[in-house]
């Protein structure tokens, strides 16, 4: 273990470009692909919520006992903003990445990269003093 401790997950936030409107403003085809993406990434699924907004978009959430995916589509933009916060060492965030990205046939991906639940070295420090 480093001095700045094991992290507790990993969060990725994605910006998804150029996707298949229709896909991304049918609610039963993106809880299906994001149940799907959860399950393709090893993850147990708990809850899953989606909405359907007028007159367009849907949003939604699979709650995993790692954490969660979540997402929110713009169809007249062909974008959707994806959310994948997982903890622990067996549940793979980029595989249900790749599997939401291919899906909706989406043509540019921009994603950051989190670490989640590090310690902070200047509190660590001054928690030793």
């Amino acid at each position: 273990m480093s001095i700045l401790g094991q992290p507790l997950g990993v969060q990725l936030m994605a910006e998804v470009w150029e996707c298949d409107p229709e896909k991304l403003n049918n609610l039963k085809t993106v809880e299906e692909i994001m149940v799907g993406a959860a399950r393709k990434a090893n993850a147990e699924i708990r809850e899953v919520v989606f909405h359907r907004f007028e007159p367009q978009g849907v949003s939604g959430v699979v709650v995993i006992s790692e954490s969660h995916l979540t997402i929110h589509t713009w169809p007249e933009l062909a974008y959707a903003a994806v959310d994948i916060f997982t903890c622990g060492e067996h549940v793979d965030p980029w595989i249900a990445l790749e599997n939401i990205t291919q899906e909706f046939n989406a043509e540019e991906i921009n994603v950051m990269e989190i670490t989640r639940g590090m310690k902070n070295l200047k509190r660590l420090r001054k928690n030793k003093q």
